[in-house]
């Protein structure tokens, strides 16, 4: 029986074992390329996790950029050591980026989602506790997260609204300032003194310890409506004392009118019902 090196030969002997022994080097290499440079891509994350933390950024933000960041290195650390062992990536990343592509079209409005909550997050025009008009929703912001954003409505309502839909539209913040203006307008007769009416709105706002001397408040003659002369009632209090403040003012306004005597005019109609005759 004729030997394995009579069958095959000695040069395809040779030519083997130097394929195999090339192929083991590179197989090792691949692997000390992967082992590294995976440490080095979890070192960098770390990297940047620690540089957005001592910036003060959202911690949301930070935890999802070093994930992005981990990917990103991992993903070129495992091209790498495939392209050691002689694979060739040109076809494997194209094959990624269409699959890419195909997702991103069919993730469309989520990746919307996502982008608007990366800038919610980066640029911050509220932040959790905040209450805020967005989206025509009123609310307190709960919690924001990377797609959605939580709201808590006065009536104790949980309301989720995606994040695209609150970058899309205007956003008020009530609670960004630490003081607000709460404004009235109050309207009294035409034949009410207004130096009387200025004097007890004067007074009802500095018995007041929650309305502030600086900016100081301000009474003035507003508008000559057709029924009522209008005063512009403006006052400067704590965010967090604004509600109590206004209801107060209101309720304590119509009181010491009618003590007072001064009118509040309101719309009345007079009706006038004429006889008429029938004739003979």
């Amino acid at each position: 029986m004729e030997s394995v090196n009579e069958l095959v030969g000695p040069e395809f002997i040779e030519r083997a074992t130097a394929m195999i022994s090339s192929f083991g080097t590179d197989l090792v290499v691949a692997i000390i390329i992967f082992i590294v440079g995976r440490w080095v891509a979890k070192w960098l994350a770390r990297l940047t996790e620690k540089a957005m933390l001592r910036a003060e950024a959202d911690v949301t933000l930070v935890t999802f950029v070093r994930n992005i960041v981990y990917i990103a290195l991992l993903t070129f650390v495992v091209m790498a050591a495939i392209a050691k062992l002689g694979i060739q990536t040109t076809s494997f990343i194209a094959v990624l980026g269409a699959a890419g592509f195909a997702i991103g079209l069919a993730l469309q409005g989520s990746l919307g989602n996502f982008a608007a909550g990366v800038m919610l997050i980066i640029f911050r025009p509220f932040k959790s506790g905040d209450f805020v008009d967005a989206a025509g929703i009123s609310g307190v912001v709960e919690e924001i997260k990377i797609f959605t954003t939580t709201l808590r409505t006065g009536d104790n309502k949980t309301i989720i609204v995606p994040n695209a839909v609150i970058t899309s539209s205007t956003i008020v913040n009530y609670s960004a300032k630490d003081t607000r203006r709460v404004d009235l307008t109050v309207g009294v007769g035409y034949s009410d003194d207004i130096d009387k009416v200025r004097e007890v709105l004067s007074g009802i706002i500095a018995a007041d310890e929650r309305i502030m001397s600086d900016p100081a408040p301000m009474i003035a003659v507003a508008e000559l409506a057709d029924s009522s002369v209008n005063f512009a009632v403006r006052s400067w209090v704590k965010s967090s004392d604004y509600w109590p403040v206004f209801f107060h003012l209101n309720e304590t306004i119509k009181k010491r009118f009618d003590q007072e005597g001064i009118s509040i005019p309101f719309p009345q109609r007079d009706i006038h019902v004429h006889t008429v005759e029938a004739s003979a």
